[in-house]
């Protein structure tokens, strides 16, 4: 019931903020994307300019040697944990490289796929694949960050924890709580479910 009535609130939040926005663009006369939701009805998304195949091609290119850089830099950082015989930091940097080498693997395969379709100058292929490309390096670069965020055993338990209780010596010894005198305050069980019984 309550899921229902949030969904319905932010559902309504957003009609009224497309609303406002697109009476903003009319009011202003601006022209473009947003000039045309107000004449058309529908939102207009900002295209980003478009490479050409062969610029793509080169992009992919730095791509691929971004995320070769990045697994070694994780793979050194492997070899030092093994060394130090970090069980912890070197299962994460192991769960890190792997996940990079296979995001590798697959722009490589993307690389090639993108070049076939550039000497078939088939533009839209080129651009679905150059798109996957981007995706898979930015994946290798929060991969990258997240192995950096990579804790070992020597940071995770730093020594034996030991606690230490004390108690105010202001405090009473004993519970002197009373109820007022004649406080009849009924309290009672949850309602039945009269649907359960059934």
């Amino acid at each position: 019931m309550r899921l229902g009535t949030t969904f319905r609130s932010v559902a309504v939040t957003a009609f009224v903020l497309a609303a406002a926005g697109s009476a903003t663009a009319q009011s202003n006369g601006t022209a473009g994307a947003a000039g045309t939701a107000g004449a058309t009805g529908q939102l207009g998304f900002e295209r980003h300019p478009q490479l050409s195949p062969q610029d793509e091609l080169t992009q992919a290119t730095t791509i691929i040697a971004r995320m070769d850089q990045a697994s070694g830099t994780v793979r050194r950082q492997l070899e030092g944990a093994r060394a130090a015989r970090d069980v912890v930091k070197t299962l994460c940097l192991n769960d890190k490289l792997s996940q990079i080498d296979v995001a590798t693997r697959s722009a490589k395969d993307r690389q090639t796929a993108l070049q076939a379709a550039a000497q078939r100058n088939d533009r839209e292929l080129s651009n679905h694949e150059f798109t996957i490309l981007t995706v898979l390096g930015q994946r290798a670069q929060q991969l990258t960050a997240e192995a950096n965020q990579c804790i070992g055993e020597e940071v995770a338990f730093v020594g034996q924890t030991q606690v230490v209780t004390e108690v105010d010596p202001n405090l009473p010894g004993e519970d002197n709580t009373q109820y007022p005198p004649g406080d009849t305050t009924l309290i009672s069980g949850p309602p039945v479910c009269t649907s359960c019984t059934q």
